[in-house]
């Protein structure tokens, strides 16, 4: 679940972007809506904890994140949300399984190698375990990042632009993964984008507007 109430926040030299308020109940979905540069991304962020909100209070997971101590925020991070940022962020010097392994680094567990054979099976990249992010395709490097986010089943899935250059079959396609991947652990989806076939596509999901919160915070 995530709830907000006040909450605030300004990059350095820029005006203070201040957010509606939003109660998200656990398996419920959000989408964040608006343009470039209106403060998506900037939300998300403050919902994995790595911003801290100037103002106001974002609950996560159970976790007032603000409270936290930064040690311990990144192993809450870890361990209960699940990250699937715009650029994936795979590491080339590592296979597809090494990349998911980090995940137990991060949230100082042991590696569950049945757990990472796992999940890649359960997005059809058993056979691609031994390779390199390089030798992918887009939508195969998505499906890594996706089995990535949903590995220790996480709480909370935040997933920013995920279909910004996709063509409507793959589309489609990626929002079913995340639906289907979200169902499968009870998760929180919230997915930040402009474009409209997302929201088209998820009629039934409430909309956060960004540009208007923009623009009003701005004034």
């Amino acid at each position: 679940m995530i709830e907000t109430r006040g909450l605030s926040h300004a990059h350095p030299g820029g005006p203070a972007l201040r957010f509606e308020d939003v109660a998200v109940s656990q398996g419920g979905t959000l989408l964040l809506r608006g343009a470039s540069g209106s403060g998506k991304s900037t939300w998300l962020a403050l919902a994995a904890g790595l911003l801290t909100p100037q103002a106001g209070e974002m609950i996560v997971a159970g976790q007032a994140v603000a409270l936290q101590k930064p040690g311990e925020r990144d192993r809450w991070r870890a361990r209960c949300i699940g990250f699937l940022p715009q650029k994936l962020f795979l590491s080339e010097a590592l296979s597809v399984a090494e990349n998911l392994a980090l995940v137990y680094f991060a949230s100082g567990q042991p590696v569950d190698r049945a757990a990472i054979q796992r999940a890649l099976a359960a997005l059809e990249l058993g056979a691609l375990a031994a390779r390199k992010p390089s030798q992918l395709s887009g939508g195969q490097a998505q499906r890594v990042a996706l089995a990535r986010a949903l590995l220790l089943r996480p709480p909370v899935l935040l997933v920013d632009e995920p279909t910004a250059s996709l063509d409507d079959a793959a589309c489609a396609a990626a929002l079913a993964l995340l639906q289907h991947g979200a169902a499968q652990t009870g998760a929180t989806l919230v997915i930040a984008t402009h474009d409209a076939r997302v929201v088209n596509a998820l009629p039934a999901a409430p909309v956060l507007n960004f540009r208007a919160i923009h623009q009003e915070a701005a004034a």
